[in-house]
């Protein structure tokens, strides 16, 4: 079973698209990843959960995350083959952790903390959340951003983990992004 949550390792950067729901993460790790002409690697969690959701009209419960978590890293593996000296991620295991202990009283299950340990991402882009909210069917905490992004900058920052925070409008995020990453 823990084979099939192994990273693989590269020389590439690898850049994560980090936050809560609906701030924009998508649209700018395509963009990213089109301007450094590169891959990126989709949000397995909203593929799943939305062939879930159309299926079966049921949300995510905690017994879906190990697969979600499985299915992101494999996605990962996938497009680190691919990548052109930096990988962006739209998500990752963090990601998932704090969803899980937003969403489920705290609880996280313990090999999702573990691989959040040991899985390496070299900087975190934080995606604030001063751009609107849109409905789907699987977002679900329109009235809980600030505390939600608090969550997300928490875990980073427990971590000691390398990140930048952006805001603004989707040019001037990228312009951030492109700023930052330019100087490494």
């Amino acid at each position: 079973m823990e084979k099939d949550y192994k990273q693989k390792s590269t020389n590439c950067i690898r850049v994560v698209i980090y936050g809560p729901e609906s701030t924009g993460k998508t649209t700018l790790v395509k963009d990213l990843a089109k301007h450094y002409n590169t891959v990126y690697v989709r949000e397995f969690a909203r593929d799943y959960l939305q062939k879930k959701w159309d299926k079966f009209k049921e949300k995510c419960t905690v017994n879906d995350l190990l697969e979600i978590v499985k299915g992101q890293i494999q996605n990962e593996n996938k497009k680190i083959k691919k990548a052109n000296k930096i990988l962006f991620c739209d998500t990752n295991i963090l990601v998932t952790k704090v969803w899980s202990e937003t969403h489920f009283n705290g609880y996280c299950h313990p090999l999702i903390k573990k691989y959040s340990k040991l899985f390496f991402y070299d900087i975190y882009i934080l995606t604030q959340i001063d751009i609107p909210w849109e409905k789907d069917d699987l977002r679900d905490r329109p009235n809980n951003r600030i505390k939600m992004f608090n969550f997300f900058k928490k875990e980073l920052d427990d971590n000691n983990y390398k990140y930048l925070i952006v805001s603004g409008k989707h040019e001037e995020r990228m312009k951030q992004v492109i700023s930052f990453l330019d100087k490494i």
